[in-house]
């Protein structure tokens, strides 16, 4: 069954040490590693800073392009993982172990279907 973890926690790169960020990337690194070795890790993405975001909407059929993330809150979504184990407590014990934990929210979405050589499979 897949899951992605969605990590949601605030935009403060720009205030922390450099040895407070390297320490960070150690400890993703090592998740990740673990991930993969357990034949669990799909794939992972940290994503840019919410600034970086354009958001699409259709309004009245007119497309509209907005710079920035559509929510303004002080969270933001930093990135996915997308984990193939038996079953939601696999991953939440995952999503437990993730270093994102201690900055903000981890969401567990369960997917609904995903494509495999560009055919649609659902999940399973």
């Amino acid at each position: 069954m897949r899951y992605t973890l969605l990590m949601h926690y605030p935009e403060v790169a720009d205030e922390l040490d450099p040895a407070a960020i390297e320490e960070a990337q150690r400890a993703f690194a090592s998740y990740t590693e673990t991930l993969e070795a357990a034949g669990a890790l799909v794939s992972a993405e940290v994503l840019q800073p919410s600034s970086n975001t354009t958001t699409l909407r259709l309004a009245d059929g007119a497309l509209q392009v907005q710079d920035g993330p559509f929510a303004d809150t002080k969270d933001q979504l930093g990135g996915t993982i997308v984990l193939d184990v038996a079953d939601l407590d696999a991953a939440i014990e995952w999503a437990r172990q993730a270093p994102p934990l201690q900055w903000g929210a981890i969401e567990i979405r369960p997917g609904a279907v995903y494509t495999v050589a560009g055919a649609w499979t659902p999940n399973a």
